[in-house]
């Protein structure tokens, strides 16, 4: 088996962040979202994986590489626009050959891994497997329609009136048959080769498609409240692990991370917190669910339930709350703001606020 994985799109609900940063690799507990999808692929045994690439797709080389970090070997296949998930199929035939395949969006997180997935797809006589999950809002995602046995009897992408709360999952297994049904489609609405569609084919022409209903944490993390939520998630899980330095003022509290070179001075930090290599947190105070990326300075500032990127600073800021701060970003006092903040900062940003 091999997989494909989806790293190319633009990222457009996370703007202004992915105007210059590829959504996959945004930090989810100081590790790029991407990555988690990667190890889950590694677990389930699979080796050679094709990664679907857009505009970001010098920053994912960079980061991903050949693959050996993660014990894959990893093959690059650009995309020219996002042109939908059918298409990546479309495009990545070369690669797939006639093997079965998993393809995993890259932005999706799924807690648990895919092993048993995977086995049981293995093991079942399927030309395809669909994972489903309920939601609150089916509008923004593919949404499937069961019938009284559990057989799927409808699919739609994104649609106005969903027929269920049935969110498709952004994890599929499909044996070969699925290439001929990306060819026999055509472009959606919105201008794409849907995978809805092409999964839709293959139950109407007599293909076996099992449909699995997941209990397990899962998110689209493409918006910040599902970047935040996912933090929390994988942060709930982390044991303390302390290899910077701290210092006798600091109040430490629940389960912390801090990496090699970083220093905490007279701060409280109330876990679970991650705190990255050579980052400076001086008097200020992190709550929970807070990930502090590498090279950042918070000085005299409260930040919690948060996400700071890499080489980012806060200083003087009285209180920073349910926020995505991107890499780069200087946030310092000003006069005259509202002392509650919320914000989404796109990265080499300044952001001045009240102390």
């Amino acid at each position: 088996m091999k997989a494909l994985v989806l790293a190319g799109g633009r990222g457009t609900r996370l703007r202004p962040l992915t105007n210059t940063s590829a959504k996959q690799l945004f930090p989810v507990a100081n590790k790029p979202v991407l990555f988690y999808g990667l190890e889950a692929i590694r677990d389930a045994g699979i080796v050679d994986v094709g990664i679907i690439v857009g505009d970001t797709a010098a920053e994912v080389r960079q980061v991903v590489g050949d693959g050996a970090q993660f014990g894959l070997r990893i093959t690059y296949i650009p995309q020219e626009a996002p042109l939908g998930l059918a298409h990546c199929v479309l495009i990545a035939r070369d690669f797939l050959g006639d093997d079965d395949f998993v393809m995993y969006l890259g932005d999706n997180f799924l807690v648990g891994g895919i092993q048993e997935l995977v086995a049981a797809f293995t093991e079942g006589d399927y030309s395809a497997q669909i994972l489903l999950t309920p939601v609150d809002d089916p509008r923004s995602y593919g949404v499937a329609q069961l019938g009284r046995s559990g057989q799927i009897v409808g699919l739609a992408e994104k649609p106005d009136q969903p027929a269920s709360d049935l969110a498709i999952v952004g994890v599929y297994l499909f044996t070969s048959a699925v290439h001929e049904a990306v060819r026999a489609i055509r472009p959606s609405a919105r201008g794409e080769l849907e995978i809805t569609d092409a999964v839709q084919w293959l139950i109407s022409n007599g293909y076996h498609v099992h449909s699995h209903l997941i209990t397990g944490y899962w998110k689209d993390t493409g918006r910040v409240r599902d970047m935040l939520e996912c933090n929390r998630i994988v942060l709930e899980s982390i044991q303390t692990r302390i290899r910077g330095t701290v210092d006798d003022r600091t109040e430490i509290t629940g389960r912390v991370v801090i990496e090699p070179g970083a220093v905490v001075e007279a701060s409280v930090l109330r876990g679970p917190v991650v705190i990255g290599a050579d980052t400076k947190i001086v008097g200020s105070y992190l709550g929970p669910f807070t990930s502090i990326g590498d090279r950042c300075t918070v000085e005299d500032a409260e930040v919690e339930y948060s996400i700071v990127m890499n080489a980012s600073t806060v200083r003087g800021v009285s209180r920073i709350e349910a926020s995505l701060i991107g890499k780069g970003v200087e946030v310092t006092p000003a006069r005259a703001t509202p002392n509650t903040h919320q914000l989404v900062i796109g990265d080499h940003s300044t952001v001045r606020l009240r102390g």
